[in-house]
């Protein structure tokens, strides 16, 4: 797009732009949705497909580290070719895998079809946000990304509750089943809304380079979670970390060395940008756990169906949506560096909440614990879009996005990796040894074992202890991480300028009552 008409918009906004953000939002809502829908699908695939724990496991993380792996690619191609072009390839991607996952034979096949789906949600993420940074005015984008966060904190939570009404409706094939009337939505709205927003300057793609990201994530990924499964006297382990260790290596040699970098790293030497986007990254590498945490607690623990587990955690999306709307405001009245202060400060205080946990706990206090994990996460993310965007020149809109996508995706699939693995370790040292090694390797198994004999009823108990004493080491370290984002906000970001922000939010006040 030119760049008269590129400063125009962003002085006046596009006249259809909050359309635009409905139709962008559709697109949003299907490829986060699918982050978490999947899981309470699992028992349903294991049993339809008789699959192992790793295959299982495999069905999940297709999605995520290719996802992640591919981010920074289809923002660079997201500039070059287009932005609404790239969502609208990405979404006819998605559902075409989607519709090959409902017909899949084999559990091989549905990793498979997962991996693609991750290719098209790759293509989808980055343009969005670059659609809303040409799309929107300066002083609205903070309205528009809170929007933008909180329909993608709603369907990351509302995830697990349409994945089980969908599997008790459908079996597994619900959850890919789902996708496609929403995906033909945002096709059309998309198509019909969307200027084809670009920079005549981008970047070339660098196929290798995605590749070279991609299996260093994938790597990466392996080496945490089997050193958490199995320890360190795995072979995998080395194995696994090396190759990480030389794909993200070569990555960044290609990078500092190229002509035309796919990824530009003179912009981590912009405090605003390297400050929100570590911020970020801690953050999520704390939230990406939770709900593998807590969903295990919800069925395994205090016995809820899949349905009703999903129910439990509604709180969380309401607490998101609350915080998003108070959050949009914030950073004109009290600043951006102190909105994710509050905001990260407020989740750590949800997860602690959640640490408390056990076994006899009331639901109140998961409640409780989410709303504030919600509310917090939801306050400081227009904040933080805005700073790490804000600090990205318009032409690379689409690289910026996807960067700041990445650092979060990524946050996630460490987060699950790791703490992930922290929970298995200390729930296994926390078992009687009466329990042998192969019933250890997670509660589900633990109790499968206790359920062969009556006199191992105690067992279960046991099991289940151990099990909500593993979740609150977990769910502190991730309060941890929250405020080491914190933290690095107040020391790395500038200072909030309160008369610049007192008269934005008093123009924000006008604009309103007019």
């Amino acid at each position: 797009m030119a760049a008269a008409e590129s400063a125009r918009d962003d002085e006046e906004g596009h006249p259809r732009r909050w359309s635009i953000l409905v139709a962008l939002c559709a697109a949003l809502l299907v490829i986060v949705m699918d982050n978490t829908v999947v899981n309470v699908a699992i028992p349903a695939i294991g049993q339809a497909f008789d699959a192992s724990t790793a295959g299982l496991q495999a069905v999940i993380d297709a999605y995520v580290v290719v996802f992640a792996g591919l981010l920074v690619a289809a923002g660079v191609a997201s500039d070059r070719y287009g932005h609404r072009r790239t969502v609208l390839v990405g979404l006819v991607v998605f559902g075409l895998a989607s519709v090959a996952a409902l017909a899949a034979w084999s559990v091989w096949w549905l990793i498979a079809m997962r991996a693609v789906m991750g290719v098209g949600a790759a293509l989808i993420m980055p343009a969005t946000l670059a659609v809303l940074v040409h799309a929107f005015p300066t002083g609205e984008r903070p309205k528009a990304f809170a929007v933008w966060a909180a329909v993608a904190s709603v369907a990351m939570a509302v995830g697990p509750v349409a994945g089980g009404a969908l599997v008790a409706a459908w079996s597994w094939g619900g959850v890919f089943l789902i996708n496609i009337p929403i995906v033909a939505v945002a096709l059309v709205g998309i198509a019909r809304l969307v200027p084809n927003f670009r920079d005549d300057n981008a970047r070339r793609l660098d196929i290798g380079g995605a590749a070279l990201v991609t299996v260093g994530m994938v790597a990466l990924t392996t080496a945490i979670i089997t050193l958490g499964e199995t320890g360190a006297g795995s072979p995998l382990v080395p194995v696994a970390a090396s190759i990480a260790l030389v794909a993200l290596g070569v990555f960044g040699w290609r990078q500092y060395h190229a002509a035309a970098p796919m990824v530009d790293f003179t912009l981590y030497r912009d405090r605003a940008f390297a400050g929100a986007s570590a911020a970020a990254a801690l953050l999520t590498l704390g939230t990406g756990s939770v709900l593998f945490v807590l969903l295990q607690y919800l069925q395994l623990v205090r016995g809820h169906t899949a349905l009703q587990a999903g129910l439990a955690i509604i709180p969380l999306a309401l607490g998101t949506v609350a915080g998003s709307t108070v959050g949009s405001r914030a950073p004109a009245r009290i600043g951006a560096r102190r909105s994710i202060m509050l905001g990260f400060a407020v989740t750590a205080s949800g997860f602690v909440v959640l640490a408390t946990l056990t076994p006899a706990s009331s639901y109140v206090t998961v409640a409780i614990g989410l709303v504030l994990a919600g509310s917090g996460t939801g306050f400081s993310s227009p904040a933080t879009y805005s700073t790490v965007l804000g600090a990205v020149p318009q032409s690379r809109a689409g690289m910026g996005s996807a960067l700041n996508d990445t650092h979060q995706q990524l946050g996630t699939a460490l987060g699950v990796a790791i703490l992930g693995s922290l929970l298995a370790v200390v729930y296994r040292a926390g078992l009687p040894g009466s329990i042998p090694e192969d019933a250890g390797r997670s509660l589900a198994a633990s109790l499968a074992y206790s359920s062969t004999d009556t006199d191992k009823a105690a067992l279960a108990e046991a099991a289940r202890t151990a099990f909500t004493e593993a979740q609150t080491v977990t769910l502190l370290t991730a309060a941890g991480c929250a405020l080491a984002g914190a933290t690095i906000a107040a020391f790395v970001l500038h200072p909030d300028n309160l008369q610049a922000n007192s008269t934005a939010a008093e123009k924000e006040d006008q604009t309103s009552g007019q």
